[in-house]
């Protein structure tokens, strides 16, 4: 082969690598700037913008008069970009943080985002602790501080189980459908109405896109998407009755339900001693949550519908019904009380040991006389009273979704035989005749009772919301008269002499009700100085204005004694305070400092 042939060869290999080198070039450059461009453009403008999630406004929460609830208030956390974050070192960021070096480098380190996601390393900063840390933060790269919306309870402890409160989304409701599209940092409703109502009121999230320089600093404004706010609810609520409540127990264990007879809302709803809805909002600490999960009063609990205690002598509301309707007593039938029943081995007391004498059923019910509603429960039989208590909403879960609610119990012969194996003896009908022996219930189910007999015998489920439409569950088909001789001795028991709630006699309205004393333990009169917890359940169910009702209730004490002294002063400052007139409520309108 000549010379001149091989340098011809040369010079077409030469040509042909040249060719292949461009066409390398090109298909990285097609794959650089097509297939993967779109991805090196995210990155490459993260180096510039940055994208800033603006928090919704939550939705205010108003009692029934329009007095609010609670506020927003700004959540201010301390977040750094990984990928920014090339100035000072993680020791002297822990000091400007006041957060261990550690705990840093932990946080740093299980991040499973992109170098360019906010990091948050220290949560709920004081207005204080922000300014300190802003006047440092050109010395830290990629520190950045964050706002989120968190909540200020206006009333604490007074709305603690009614309110509920707002935490961090859990793992497993970052999975639920509910929660999509909801920033994984955001505040969300966990307990009571926040959680109940969380969507309504939660909003829509914003966005902020900005250009910043190389030390993170915001130069300008590239685009905005505002947020959208949560709606707002009103409440049915009377929050200047809840508050009198509240004050009213002094921190004593038991529960109040109130209700407005023709509707079914709910005006008071108090389950004490409650806790500071506020402490959790500002993310509560282990120590905190030590001691609140550690009380032997149980804050946490749910009284009002978790609880369950036998009613006492506010069951004999249902036995005078019963005992009406059925034609084995009249208003005018009459029993001897000496102080008891004897009945083969076993005596039956009444409370008044020298007994109330000749008796009839309105000073019956006015002087609580066990003895009277023994006879009744002997003529009714279980079954019967079974039918009636159940005709007001005993032994029934009232449908209050603010927790996991109990259902109490009504016995009857069909239960016991198939809880017991055992027949139903006619001891046990006495007993169970003045809510003692199976019987229990809870204080909302309570409320419900009082409420259906403040009505005319309709059971309506309770309704958290303002204006709700009222949802009748069951009409006892109870005659008026009925009704109307049972409300008159319940007027009574407050208003005349020898009544046993004489102590709830108001100026402001005419208050019928009747007290109930639930025995927690057999214990002789002369054991009176032993424990507390040994003490009876004071209970009081009540409604005013007797002549035309707008609120009916229950009050529980428990380990009180006895309703007429410590569950009816409770029920008379509640029901005087939500009589008052509403520019007057407004006006003395409590807020928590």
């Amino acid at each position: 082969m000549s010379s001149e042939n091989k340098s011809s060869n040369r010079i077409l290999i030469m040509g042909y690598l040249l060719i292949a080198g461009f066409a390398i070039i090109l298909i990285r450059l097609w794959q650089l700037q097509v297939l993967q461009g779109s991805a090196f453009r995210k990155i490459s403008e993260s180096n510039r913008l940055r994208v800033i999630g603006v928090p919704a406004p939550r939705g205010i929460i108003f009692d029934r008069n329009g007095i609010p609830l609670v506020k927003n208030v700004p959540y201010f956390c301390a977040s750094v970009i990984p990928a920014e974050f090339t100035g000072g070192t993680l020791s002297s960021l822990g000091r400007l943080l006041n957060v261990p070096e550690e705990e840093l480098e932990s946080k740093m380190r299980k991040t499973q985002q992109s170098p360019f996601t906010p990091v948050r390393l220290r949560e709920g900063l004081s207005l204080k602790e922000v300014s300190y840390i802003e006047a440092r933060r050109s010395d830290f790269p990629g520190l950045m501080i964050e706002i989120e919306v968190s909540r200020g309870y206006l009333y604490g402890e007074t709305s603690g189980h009614l309110v509920g409160y707002l935490g961090k989304m859990t793992p497993r409701q970052s999975q639920d459908p509910e929660f999509k599209g909801v920033p994984p940092n955001a505040f969300v409703g966990q307990w009571g109405v926040e959680r109940l109502f969380d969507k309504t009121l939660r909003g829509t999230a914003g966005q902020r896109v900005i250009e910043v320089d190389a030390l993170g600093r915001e130069i300008r404004l590239l685009l905005e998407k505002p947020p959208v706010k949560g709606e707002d609810i009103s409440l049915s609520i009377d929050i200047a009755l809840q508050a009198a409540a509240e004050k009213a127990f002094q921190g004593r264990p038991g529960a109040l339900v109130a209700l407005k007879p023709d509707t079914g809302e709910i005006l008071g709803y108090v389950s004490s001693p409650s806790f500071d809805p506020n402490k959790f909002a500002k993310g509560i600490g282990a120590d905190e949550w030590e001691a609140l999960s550690q009380d032997k009063n149980l804050p946490m609990l749910n009284r009002a519908i978790q609880s369950q205690y036998p009613p006492g002598s506010t069951f004999k509301i249902i036995m005078a019904i019963a005992g009406l309707e059925e034609g084995v007593i009249s208003d005018s039938s009459k029993v001897d009380c000496r102080g008891g029943i004897s009945f083969g081995k076993w005596h039956f007391g009444c409370w008044r040991k020298t007994g109330h004498h000749v008796i009839s059923l309105h000073r019956a019910l006015v002087e609580s006389c066990d003895v009277y509603f023994y006879d009744v429960g002997r003529q009714l039989g279980i079954d019967r009273i079974y039918s009636y208590a159940t005709k007001f909403g005993l032994g029934s879960k009232t449908g209050i979704p603010l927790g996991v609610e109990k259902k109490g119990l009504i016995p009857s012969t069909k239960w016991k035989m198939e809880t017991k194996k055992t027949p139903w003896f006619l001891g046990e009908t006495f007993v169970n005749s003045i809510g003692q022996g199976y019987v229990s219930t809870t204080p909302a189910q309570m409320a419900v009772m009082m409420s259906s007999v403040a009505n005319g015998g309709k059971v309506y489920k309770p309704s958290i919301l303002k204006g709700a439409k009222p949802e009748l569950l069951i009409d006892a088909g109870v005659k008026p008269e009925t009704i109307e001789k049972v409300k008159d001795a319940l007027k009574g028991v407050v208003n005349e002499p020898g009544g046993t709630a004489g102590v709830a006699k108001s100026a402001v309205t005419t208050i019928g009700g009747k007290t109930g004393t639930a025995q927690v333990v057999g214990i002789r009169k002369e054991s009176k100085f032993l424990s507390e917890k040994f003490r009876d359940h004071a209970w009081f169910v009540a409604f005013a204005p007797v002549e035309e009702p707008q609120v009916a209730m229950s009050v529980l004490v428990e380990h009180g004694g006895h309703g007429g002294t410590a569950a009816a002063p409770i029920a008379k400052k509640a029901i005087e305070a939500y009589m008052l007139p509403v520019e007057k409520k407004r006006e003395q309108a409590y807020v928590q400092d």
